[in-house]
């Protein structure tokens, strides 16, 4: 995928030998070398760069479609209860989504993202509230 923009292997670096002159190694041998190790460290930090800028958007894509999922799900209870008129418990399980969005996105300070098992236990933690309300 990054082949063609790195230059040298591990192994490249290792295998390396210098001519040796009467001072020691040629200096612009080393030189040149080393400036093409430190093309490839700042090609491996662009990489890290964009592929951390592309985990950030897909990690918020996610955040996203879980909070869709959710809207969906409530709509759905909704529609199956066929009551046309909302209850306390609908205004308090909209206010909880609300909630956590705003949660989350007070988070994403200190975070980029809160961790996708986290957002499974809380996804769990709902359902069994909503099992306790059901009942």
């Amino acid at each position: 995928m990054y082949e063609n923009r790195i230059n040298l292997t591990t192994q490249d670096i290792l295998s390396k030998e210098f001519k040796i002159d009467t001072r020691g190694y040629r200096l612009k041998e080393v030189d040149s070398f080393l400036d093409e190790i430190i093309k490839d460290y700042n090609e491996f930090m662009a990489i890290i760069d964009e592929q951390n800028k592309e985990k950030e958007e897909l990690l918020n894509e996610i955040m996203r479609l879980k909070q869709e999922l959710r809207n969906v799900k409530t709509s759905i209870e909704i529609a199956k209860s066929g009551e046309s008129e909302v209850t306390n418990i609908d205004i308090m399980r909209r206010l909880s989504q609300l909630e956590k969005i705003v949660y989350a996105h007070e988070m994403k300070g200190s975070k980029v993202v809160t961790e996708e098992g986290q957002e499974v236990k809380e996804e769990k933690e709902e359902k069994k509230k909503k099992e306790k309300e059901d009942k």
